[in-house]
């Protein structure tokens, strides 16, 4: 009897312990599980906390083109949650420069902007926009050798990348092929500098229409002086070399042919020159036009009764064309989170999808070999070749002078080439000479 009073109490004893640990054992449980709810309940609640980084970007495109760049600021805000982006529209090259300069000083400016190919040294030589080559490297980096080698040539300053290629051109000549078919003349344009000037001749009808026309303007001059085997500049920047014979030629070309009354220079200053080009060639007052691949779309749809051909610029010696356009730069006094914030925007602007939007919506070049080469862009050439001229162009293109100085230099240059054509006060080789000797102050910036 003793002995099973013994065991009864054992198991009871057992049985207690038993039941406290699980009870610990329950609790320890719930207490962790709670702990765990709280800790994971915490940071959801961090994580829901975290705002996206707001970053800035300066555009410098009007029209159908703003248009298509605000529509893919949308787009890229809308495909993820880490940054957004407020796109503003700050004028043309011009104003957009003088814009970005006047923020830096007083420390209000974008943290991406378009830059006009040959100003990207003027910002870099200071230290105002960012060097590129981290980000392109680190593990959200880009192969660079995926965007075309020929408009690479102004995203470098000093053998530092400073500035990816986004709207992207080469100068075409533009003619109206109906014109020139009807004038007995091949269609596809002229090829030479003889045979523009011969073209324009036989276009031309006094006082009713030009043959040819195009903006006394520094991008085209530099295109006849490539063509005809000269330079702007030295290689490394330093001295004038336009005033040469090779760089005083298209000058007397121009001059000669506005004379004879076969080809029209267009009023205005600057872009509002080339905007009456533009108007002049699609209402079939001329003939044909010099001017930027990005104006295709634009030319195509406007053109009254025509069908618009696209060529490369006539050659003298040899084809060549400066490359243009605009490149994207990142704002050195970006925190670093914008900075990242930045380059996430700038990659994506440049990814193959994005520059065949780009390119079909507009006429600029697909700044990447991965977009030329798509499906979708080779339907797009075979479809409407126009579109093609300009990558084709490419083999002959050389960037433009971008020394801190050029910036001024170029105006320089445009006005004495001005005053030597429009007043003939001054021959073609005095003016440029008059501009060569303002250069060398001007190249030491």
């Amino acid at each position: 009897m003793k002995k099973m009073m013994l065991a009864i109490f054992f198991i009871a004893i057992v049985g207690i312990f038993g039941a406290c640990s699980n009870s610990e054992e329950t609790a320890s449980t719930s207490e962790t599980e709670t702990k765990n709810s709280n800790t994971s309940n915490t940071e959801t609640k961090a994580e829901e906390k975290k705002e996206p980084v707001a970053i800035d970007f300066w555009y410098s495109l009007g029209g159908a083109g703003g248009e298509l760049i605000e529509s893919m600021v949308k787009d890229f805000n809308s495909s993820q949650d880490e940054v957004v982006v407020t796109p503003t529209y700050q004028g043309d090259y011009y104003e957009n420069h003088a814009k970005v300069l006047a923020a830096i000083a007083s420390n209000t400016q974008p943290d991406v902007t378009m830059v006009e190919i040959a100003s990207i040294g003027a910002f870099a030589n200071p230290g105002a926009i960012e060097d590129l080559g981290p980000f392109v490297e680190g593990e959200d980096g880009v192969d660079v050798n995926d965007y075309i080698p020929g408009l690479m040539g102004n995203s470098y300053w000093k053998d530092t990348l400073y500035a990816v290629p986004f709207n992207r051109s080469t100068p075409l000549l533009y003619v109206n092929k109906n014109m020139l078919e009807e004038a007995g003349l091949d269609p596809a344009g002229p090829k030479t500098w003889d045979e523009l000037e011969e073209y324009s001749r036989k276009l031309t009808i006094k006082d009713e229409r030009w043959g040819f026309s195009a903006p006394i303007d520094i991008w085209f001059y530099e295109a006849l002086t490539f063509e005809n085997g000269g330079q702007i500049l030295n290689e490394d920047g330093t001295k004038p070399l336009f005033h040469s014979p090779e760089g005083v030629e298209p000058v007397e070309f121009w001059k000669k042919m506005i004379d004879e009354g076969i080809m029209k220079m267009p009023p205005g200053e600057k872009y509002n020159a080339w905007d009456v080009a533009a108007q002049d060639f699609t209402n079939g007052k001329v003939g044909m036009i010099f001017t930027s691949t990005g104006s295709l779309n634009g030319l195509m749809a406007q053109a009254q009764g025509f069908e618009v051909g696209t060529a490369f610029l006539p050659a003298k010696k040899d084809f060549g064309v400066p490359t243009g356009g605009a490149n994207l730069v990142m704002l050195s006094k970006s925190s670093d989170e914008e900075k990242k914030a930045a380059w996430k925007f700038m990659k994506w602007m440049t990814a193959k999808e994005q520059t065949i939007q780009f390119s079909m919506g507009t006429g600029y070049m697909p700044v990447t070999v991965s977009a030329v080469e798509s499906d979708e862009m080779k339907e797009l050439y075979e479809k409407t070749p126009q579109f093609k001229v300009a990558i084709d162009q490419l083999q002959y293109a050389k960037p433009r002078p971008m020394v801190p100085g050029y910036k001024e230099l170029q105006e320089v240059i445009m006005t004495e080439i001005q005053r030597a054509i429009i007043d003939g006060s001054v021959t073609p080789e005095e003016a440029l000479n008059t501009a060569a000797e303002k250069a060398d102050k001007l190249l030491k910036k």
